[in-house]
């Protein structure tokens, strides 16, 4: 176990009693993560007779879009939006209505070392505060598995418009509940953060 995984209920801990507004506001763990979605075709291994190979139809277009998303180990909440762009301005536009769509709770936002989630000028709502993953350690994040879930529930799908594409991704995201994400994103090692207290 790293000394982040071993220390990650003390951070979520201190972060609550340093930033919360409010001492009583309960404290809310999200595991948060980007992906990229575009209409080139998400491959996967198919299953043939022996020295078969499989067979797919392959497209070729760079059209694409991100995908933001926050997701709850402990309740199974999930918040996600699609924006054009990667970048500090959309990062925080995704933070600000997380923070707004969930004001009876301080947020803690586990997230990894992106340039855009270090921005210099970047506001945060008073009910949000960012914890660090170490820098290359992808597999700390449970929001990783999420991506993985819907890609492959794409996998070899092809579609003419980004908006297809979309309206695709948002059906799969709403099939995911409560239960599904518990189980994609409740991590032995968040378990004591998910029940962290701030004194």
């Amino acid at each position: 176990m790293t000394e982040f995984q071993a220390t990650v209920a003390e951070q979520v801990a201190a972060l609550h009693r340093a930033q919360a507004p409010q001492p009583a506001l309960p404290l809310h763990l999200w595991a948060v993560d980007e992906s990229r979605f575009g209409l080139q075709t998400v491959p996967r291994r198919r299953i043939t007779l022996r020295g078969v190979k499989p067979i797919g139809a392959y497209q070729h277009e760079f059209a694409n879009f991100y995908v933001y998303g926050a997701v709850a180990p402990r309740s199974g909440d999930g918040y996600f939006a699609a924006h054009a762009a990667f970048n500090a301005a959309t990062f925080e536009d995704f933070v600000t209505a997380l923070g707004a769509a969930h004001p009876d709770t301080f947020n803690v936002l586990l997230l990894d070392n992106a340039r855009v989630h270090h921005a210099k000028d970047l506001t945060l709502p008073a009910n949000v505060a960012l914890l660090f993953q170490p820098p290359y350690a992808p597999e700390l994040n449970p929001a990783e598995r999420v991506w993985l879930a819907l890609k492959d529930a794409l996998a070899w799908r092809s579609f003419d418009t980004l908006s297809a594409l979309q309206a695709a991704l948002a059906v799969k995201i709403e099939a995911l509940d409560a239960p599904s994400l518990q189980s994609l994103t409740a991590y032995p090692y968040l378990i004591p953060a998910l029940h962290a207290q701030p004194a």
